[in-house]
């Protein structure tokens, strides 16, 4: 085998079953080893930052890593935002990057860059294989730091010259994952904490599978206790009874307001809140170090350690579970609130939901609590373009499972080459954009900040109508059928039918 074929090899005996990619001319070996080894599934992206991010996506529904397959140093580049957002999701994942042969770097070639320096930017692990000869070990190595602690991003870079040397034929063994840890002492800080006023328990990480909000809502029932959630998590299994948590407002002085009614934020899984940014007058942290009481970190056993909190608060078995049904179906025109009742409404059981909404979707997490069980994913590290991206990934992922993008118009034109993705592998997923023509956020950011009044310059920043993006037109372009809609009576009527077919589809709903 040569280097590339070893690098594929030790990949599918690791259980890596697919490789998102945009290659280029270093990484033709490696393109050409995966018709000579069987096993690992290619998918072509147009864009690298969509292959990153549905990695992402991948990542997070399988709970395993796939392969994302850059070229040099500028495709790293492309593909670095949704690389940040799947590191703040504690996403698994297998990140290997091209690069020149090893005797044409001293030259500086026009594509050269210093590969090793961006990497570590969006990497809990770098690695750079000099010699076709380590590559399979190499590999191996970084396949089991992506699956430590819960999920890392582990980069190799294999220069040209690595991957076409002869590399023997022996194949690393799969490694052994470390089990994860929890403090007995911080359990019994908690469950003295839970005794010492009004608590709230803030979850995040595993705390939001099922598992752990069955374990938190037990909690909860035990006494005077509130389950909180993080602004932006990861994934939470939602839906069907199942607790629902208070999201964290997404302004600082909202979520101030929220976590003072405290006296004691027990941390499960997550990390003590920070305000998104920095406001002058308002603190970064959103609960102060006394009123914090750290249960376990993202990357430790919140699970085994939420087990040991309900038998010490000798937790009842019953959960405190969601009553009522979603938001009635709306009628008239399409705002927010109509938007985000109807999918709500509609949603299938078991489906996946990937939102990267923002302003037009916060009445989305209320509406939806109501909702039959499903999966809720949401952009973590706040780099824009996740939501296509992550979509395709949870598609491959979750072949069996409806997708369905809930996806704001400015953040979707982020990675919109995703479409084409998703047409040519034929994935289950349908978009949904929120299509307000303009940058919602920022127009409120400037009420808050008491700038109601902007220039002509300041306006045409922060919007999205001259000319306005025409999505059916897009999503045709790129292969996806679409159609618009502009009442919540159309909006129904489109989604039903969206949701009885198989394939990508794409709805533009026209916000008034």
């Amino acid at each position: 085998m040569n280097g590339a074929e070893a690098l594929v090899a030790t990949a599918v005996s690791a259980d890596i079953e697919v490789c998102f990619a945009n290659p280029g001319t270093t990484e033709l070996p490696l393109v050409l080893a995966l018709d000579s080894v069987a096993g690992l599934r290619s998918i072509l992206c147009l864009h690298e930052n969509v292959a990153s991010g549905a990695a992402d996506g991948y990542g997070r529904m399988a709970a395993k890593p796939a392969m994302c397959l850059l070229h040099l140093g500028v495709g790293l580049a492309n593909g670095l935002a949704n690389l940040h957002n799947a590191r703040r999701a504690f996403t698994p994942l297998l990140n290997v990057i091209g690069d020149h042969a090893t005797w044409h770097v001293h030259a500086d070639p026009l594509l050269a860059t210093n590969v090793e320096s961006l990497a570590h930017i969006v990497s809990d692990y770098v690695k750079k294989s000099f010699s076709a000869t380590t590559i399979a070990v190499d590999v191996a190595d970084a396949i089991k730091v992506a699956q430590e602690d819960g999920g890392r991003v582990a980069t190799l870079i294999v220069p040209h010259d690595a991957q076409i040397g002869d590399a023997g034929e022996v194949i690393p063994v799969r490694r052994d994952q470390a089990e994860k840890r929890h403090s007995s002492g911080r359990v019994a800080h908690a469950a003295q904490a839970l005794n010492s006023g009004k608590a709230a328990l803030l979850l995040g990480g595993d705390a939001l599978s099922e598992p752990g909000l069955v374990l938190a809502g037990r909690i909860a029932a035990a006494g005077d206790v509130d389950l909180l959630c993080d602004t932006f998590f990861a994934r939470m299994e939602r839906g069907g009874g199942l607790p629902s948590p208070i999201k964290l407002p997404y302004f600082p002085d909202e979520a101030l307001q929220l976590t003072r009614r405290y006296e004691r934020v027990i941390v499960a899984g997550t990390r003590r809140p920070v305000a998104f940014f920095g406001h002058a007058g308002v603190p970064s942290y959103l609960t102060t170090e006394e009123q914090t009481v750290i249960l376990t970190e993202p990357r430790e056993d919140t699970l085994g350690a939420l087990a040991m909190l309900a038998s010490e608060v000798n937790a009842p078995q019953v959960i405190r579970q969601v009553a009522g049904e979603p938001p009635t179906m709306p009628k008239g025109t399409l705002d927010a609130q109509a938007l985000s009742a109807v999918i709500a409404r509609l949603q299938p059981s078991d489906c996946i939901v990937m939102d990267e909404v923002l302003a037009v979707g916060v009445p989305y997490f209320d509406a939806s609590k109501h909702s039959t069980r499903f999966t809720h994913l949401m952009l973590t590290g706040g780099a824009i373009g996740q939501g296509p991206s992550a979509a395709t990934g949870a598609a491959v992922a979750c072949p069996n499972r409806k997708v369905i993008n809930f996806q704001s118009d400015g953040c979707g034109a982020y990675s919109v080459q995703a479409l084409w993705t998703q047409a040519r592998e034929n994935l289950d997923v349908l978009t949904i954009i929120g299509s307000n023509r303009r940058y919602e956020i920022l127009e409120v950011e400037l009420l808050r900040a008491g700038m109601p009044e902007t220039g002509p310059a300041a306006r045409s920043m922060l919007r999205l109508d001259n000319p306005n993006l025409n999505w059916v037109n897009v999503a045709q372009g790129f292969g996806v059928p679409g159609v618009a809609v502009d009442t919540a009576e159309v909006l129904a009527r489109e989604l039903e039918k969206a949701l009885t077919r198989k394939g990508p589809r794409l709805i533009e709903a026209i916000i008034s």
